[in-house]
């Protein structure tokens, strides 16, 4: 997506603002470029005729803005962008699909390949199961009583080059819906060929409608340090809520990403008119106008 031009902070600003401005449309204009090697403290008190202090504040402003990296001991360069993650409404078709295939198709396939655009190969995976009582907040959205049992599944993947996470996600079904297939509860049987919806389809169910719920809030310092998070970067959390042809809640699914590495994507398909309005609403002709013209 492209962005606004490159423009100053439209207000009178300190001597710090002004040199981050710079910098920073430099950033935008391409003139400086990722892993390039900012000016030094010194080289822009001299340029600027400021204060230490007064360029010190410049780096923090961009740091703050995730446009730089820097470090104690180490010189401010240009962030190089992670790797993208792009969340799209159209997988869950891919992923339903999935599910009627062969298990060796279906183990060919999967998160890392369709979100991550990598191979699993190149992630420490994990997964955690235990059983737990669905709680005020999930027996509400699933119809149940808050003491019924939800089996919840907890699913992380690691970098195997940086140690950062590449995803979190926590997904929650009712123990009672899967409960004639005792395979579904051992973690020992991740990552399952097809995912959930091949899962579900094991118990007979199938999902016919998901809704994504997304909401954002600024992360904790832990946080910061699992995903590597440059200054001013907010997590992004969606909810992923299946349901049955019935629109029995079958599954509750929560995942966190990145703000800074993350695309949603939502496609929403829409049903034809009957009549199309231009139709509807187009003035009639005549029978004798229409022979005249033809006539003409």
């Amino acid at each position: 997506m492209e962005g606004m031009e490159p423009r100053p902070t439209a207000v009178q600003p300190p001597i710090s603002l002004r040199i981050a401005d710079d910098i920073r449309m430099q950033i935008e204009r391409g003139d400086l470029t990722p892993g390039d090697s900012l000016p030094t403290l010194a080289d822009l008190c001299e340029r600027w005729n400021c204060s230490m202090s007064a360029a010190r504040g410049a780096v923090n402003l961009l740091k703050a803005q995730g446009l730089i990296t820097a470090g104690r001991g180490k010189a401010p360069t240009v962030r190089i962008p992670p790797r993208k993650v792009v969340r799209s409404s159209e997988r869950h078709q891919v992923e339903k699909d999935l599910a009627l295939l062969s298990e060796a198709e279906r183990a060919s396939l999967g998160e890392a390949e369709t979100n991550l655009n990598m191979s699993i190969a190149d992630q420490q995976f994990s997964s955690r199961y235990d059983v737990v009582p669905a709680g005020t907040e999930l027996a509400r959205v699933f119809g149940i009583e808050p003491t019924d049992n939800v089996l919840r599944r907890r699913y992380d993947a690691v970098d195997r080059r940086t140690g950062l996470y590449l995803s979190y996600s926590v997904a929650y079904i009712p123990a009672a819906l899967i409960a004639s297939n005792p395979a579904l509860f051992d973690e020992n049987n991740e990552p399952w060929p097809g995912g959930t919806q091949h899962q579900l389809s094991t118990v007979g169910v199938e999902i016919m409608s998901m809704v994504d719920e997304v909401t954002a809030r600024m992360p904790t310092t832990v946080e910061v340090q699992m995903w590597g998070l440059p200054d001013g970067v907010p997590l992004i959390f969606c909810r992923r809520i299946s349901l049955d042809a019935t629109g029995r809640v079958v599954e509750v699914s929560d995942a966190d990403y990145p703000a800074d590495r993350t695309e949603l994507h939502f496609v929403t398909p829409l049903k034809p008119w009957p009549r199309k309005p231009w139709e509807a609403n187009a003035p009639k002709s005549s029978g004798r106008r229409r022979k005249e013209s033809q006539d003409g």
